[in-house]
């Protein structure tokens, strides 16, 4: 079944870190745009970072010097280290791929909670 999955997400107090993680076993990373992307109650799903099949890099301004998005082609995985963790970061995250020649995200995944809070 091809599918995408994340992990990682949990609860972290303010200041915090955490490092989630994206995997599949039936979908190839290699050559395909992958990026996290959030979503907090009440509010739309916002861009959070991501990265071309070459590893150029894009972030929301709210993550950037933050967040840090990276991947591993052999594992067939992107990460997402976050750090210096805000209550504002508190949503679900999810992770999405896009092939290079489309603009639509073809694939996400089912999401992991983030909760920063004391």
């Amino acid at each position: 079944q091809e599918q995408l999955m994340e992990s990682g997400g949990g609860l972290v107090q303010p200041g915090g870190s955490l490092n989630l993680s994206c995997t599949s076993s039936g979908i190839v990373f290699r050559f395909n745009t992958m990026a996290w992307y959030r979503q907090a109650p009440g509010k739309q799903r916002e861009l959070v970072a991501s990265i071309a099949g070459h590893g150029d890099t894009n972030y929301g301004d709210s993550v950037k010097d933050r967040f840090t998005i990276s991947r591993n082609d052999g594992e067939n995985a992107v990460y997402l280290q976050m750090n210096s963790l805000k209550s504002e970061d508190t949503a679900v995250y999810y992770c999405a791929l896009r092939f290079p020649t489309t603009r639509r995200w073809a694939h996400w995944g089912p999401g992991t909670q983030v909760t920063v809070s004391s």
